[in-house]
């Protein structure tokens, strides 16, 4: 996939911003506070429909200001796709793809995959489950937009089932209804499941080598799926859905007693092994941040596998803390992949051994392109 150009209108700090860009690497380089992570924001916002910085959408348009305009044109294999959208302060998020609005944001899901690496990805490892949960959502709905219908399905009828248990406190009558909700989630809850072994068992031995190859063999890094209910990995789909009612069934008096739902792919998480000890409590900030950079690796290589795509790169203030080996070590790992990186001194990226490199120099929301070679 090539993101071909980025358009702008009162978008952070940008007031109209018209960008072109190469098919190898786009360095967006400046001071601190002028705009460079905003520019990798709405280009991740249109692969995800979400920023990675902010719930709020309102956030992301000017002070000041009305509305918001963000809008890429990116070539796949098969055709250019162009991808629009616009917030109001007033209105609902409006997508449209190649002119046709989008009912939902889920429609958004592989028509631009991206993969982005920035400073808070090091929550992955230091944050609780919500992080990693995110990793898994987002990885996963790229490569298979099924699993974003599915798990916009399951967080539905969760709502509506947390809903009912705190409506029992008052009326014990409602407990009988409860069974309803209970097989629906187990329905779209074992599927859910199942594509999360599948994801991170490849995330794991990718991951892993990468690792290997980051650290000259060194350590040895491991990815452990825990998902909320107790399933193994030679379940079939039917065992997964069965052990999920299960035990929702096991849990049904004590929900009803504390108004919310106990278990479920909503508590799922995953642990980060780095030589047999959680990184998560012993390791250090560099461990952390290698294993973090193993596991974007990993993301990119399992999206082109299962959509025959390769994915593009966003490189968020992240490489002046990786030392040259490791710079080039990533960068031999990227061959074909369309990489934007953010940082704050363009010397640091002027001895890149690739081909087709655009500088754009960022100032106070304005961006100028710049011709080094």
């Amino acid at each position: 996939m090539i993101v071909k150009s980025l358009c702008l209108n009162n978008y952070r700090n940008y007031s109209d911003v018209n960008l072109k860009f190469s098919e190898g690497v786009n360095i967006f380089y400046g001071d601190n506070g002028q705009g460079k992570t905003n520019l990798v924001e709405a280009i991740y916002f249109c692969a995800s429909g979400r920023s990675h910085r902010t719930s709020k959408d309102s956030e992301l348009i000017k002070i000041g200001c009305q509305k918001t305009y963000v809008g890429i044109l990116a070539n796949n294999s098969v055709r250019e796709n162009k991808i629009e959208i616009q917030i109001d302060k007033t209105e609902k998020k409006k997508i449209k793809l190649n002119e046709i609005p989008a009912k939902k944001v889920g429609e958004l899901m592989g028509v631009l995959n991206a993969v982005i690496f920035c400073p808070e990805d090091l929550l992955l490892v230091k944050e609780g489950p919500s992080e990693r949960r995110r990793l898994m959502d987002i990885g996963i709905s790229q490569s298979r937009p099924s699993y974003f219908y599915d798990l916009q399905q399951y967080l539905k009828i969760l709502s509506q089932k947390n809903n009912l248990l705190r409506g029992i406190q008052g009326n014990k009558k409602l407990t009988d209804t409860l069974e309803v909700w209970n097989i629906s989630l187990a329905q779209y809850g074992s599927k859910i499941i199942k594509y999360r072994q599948e994801f991170l068992k490849s995330l794991s031995l990718i991951a892993a080598a990468k690792h290997y190859e980051f650290t000259d063999g060194k350590e040895k890094l491991f990815i452990d799926y825990r998902p909320s209910i107790k399933v193994n990995m030679k379940d079939s789909m039917e065992d997964v859905k069965g052990k999920f009612l299960k035990q929702l069934n096991d849990v049904f008096s004590k929900e009803v007693e504390k108004g919310i739902s106990l278990v479920g792919i909503q508590r799922d998480d995953f642990d980060i092994v780095l030589d047999g000890i959680d990184l998560k409590h012993f390791g250090s900030q560099g461990q952390q941040r290698t294993a973090v950079l193993a596991i974007k690796a990993a993301e990119l290589e399992i999206i082109k596998e299962q959509t025959n795509e390769l994915p593009i790169l966003l490189l968020d203030d992240v490489m002046s803390e990786l030392d040259s080996t490791r710079q080039k070590l990533l960068f031999n790992s990227l061959k074909g992949v369309q990489i934007f990186i953010t940082g704050t001194d363009d010397l640091l990226f002027r001895n890149l051994n690739m081909d087709n490199i655009n500088f754009y120099q960022v100032n106070s929301g304005n961006v100028l392109y710049k011709n080094m070679r």
